[in-house]
């Protein structure tokens, strides 16, 4: 079992940076690859950044490349979104999410998210 606990959010200003946090629980966190989505009101939940066990793939969608960064740290259980660059369409809910397929089991866990505003 992983528990997720996402933190950082907040008001910026456009053109403004964030930095989110995700703070795992649980023995097995080098295992799951690590990913962070968000939802924007009236929209569907969508991909920002993925980052593989050993944080040297990572894989972002067209919106966050080059603006955002996805990192971990294993030694201490957490994943980190730096954004750079704030727009107001990034504006949303930013989920955490750990994904571990084992065999024919798929481990999936979500924290409860972290609401980042980005003002104009």
């Amino acid at each position: 079992q992983v528990q997720l606990v996402e933190s950082g959010g907040g008001l910026v200003q456009a053109g403004g940076s964030l930095r989110l946090s995700c703070a795992a629980s649980g023995r097995t966190f080098n295992n799951y690859v690590m990913s962070w989505y968000r939802q924007a009101p009236g929209k569907e939940r969508e991909l920002v950044a993925r980052i593989a066990t050993t944080g040297h793939v990572t894989n972002y969608a067209d919106f966050a490349k080059g603006r955002f960064t996805i990192s971990r740290d294993n030694a201490k259980k957490t994943v980190y979104l730096q954004m750079n660059s704030l727009k107001p369409e990034d504006a949303a809910v930013y989920y955490c999410n750990a994904v571990l397929e084992a065999g024919w089991t798929t481990y999936d866990y979500w924290g409860q998210g972290t609401q980042v505003t980005v003002s104009s």
